[in-house]
């Protein structure tokens, strides 16, 4: 199915998950024109989601419920990159979107983003049991995140925890020393972040996020300006 200007399919909606669904403050969006994916891009994208979802690469496979691709623009000037899907990912097909997805959620919309304007991806496209990162799986599902970046070709990189981090660049330092400020020349820049299930799971770094957060924010206006 092609994904042609800006009508996008419900099945391609589901399994790609193109144009977000954060609620996002108007009054704080950002005025920087729209970045957009050519019709090759799109039938690329379409053609490397079903290969995802098809893929029984490793024994992830085995387990999951549905692989987890994408949810946002196919032309993000901020692209988020976590770890791996948990259960409500597993179950509905869509990076982020349990509990700490909430708190992403949150943290786009102080950002501003619009909803083409950002996008939502993990290292790992299958849930791994019990939620434990699986380093053997990532080494398979490497190709396929590469090729998301190729054709996503964000401006920004924005990493959520420390696997997230060292998939990205494994020559930054550990996250909690490089979270909150730029990382690196060229583009797409790196802006480390904690993941935002930290947040949930002490008071400290619950305003490490927030401050980080913050500070992300600040450093995307700048580069507006």
């Amino acid at each position: 199915m092609a994904l042609g200007g800006e009508r996008i399919g419900a099945r391609a909606e589901k399994m790609n998950g193109v144009s977000g669904s954060v609620s996002v403050d108007r009054g704080r969006r950002s005025t920087r024109p729209a970045r957009r994916a050519d019709l090759s891009v799109r039938a690329e994208w379409e053609r490397l989601s079903a290969e995802i979802q098809a893929c029984r690469k490793c024994p992830l496979g085995d387990f999951r419920t549905q692989a987890v691709v994408y949810r946002g623009g196919l032309a993000p000037r901020v692209l988020f990159v976590g770890e791996a899907p948990g259960a409500e990912e597993d179950r509905l097909g869509l990076p982020f979107v349990g509990r700490s997805g909430r708190i992403l959620d949150s943290g786009i919309a102080s950002l501003g983003l619009s909803p083409k304007s950002f996008g939502v991806l993990n290292v790992l496209k299958c849930r791994p049991p019990g939620n434990r990162f699986d380093v053997r799986a990532a080494r398979t599902c490497r190709p396929y995140l590469d090729r998301q970046l190729e054709l996503l070709r964000p401006e920004v990189i924005v990493t959520l925890g420390a696997r997230a981090l060292c998939a990205v660049d494994p020559s930054a330092p550990p996250v909690l020393r490089a979270a909150g400020r730029p990382l690196r020349d060229g583009i797409p820049r790196l802006f480390p972040l904690v993941h935002p299930a930290a947040a949930l799971r002490s008071r400290r770094l619950a305003k490490r996020w927030e401050h980080d957060l913050a500070a992300l924010g600040r450093w995307l206006k700048k580069r507006s300006a």
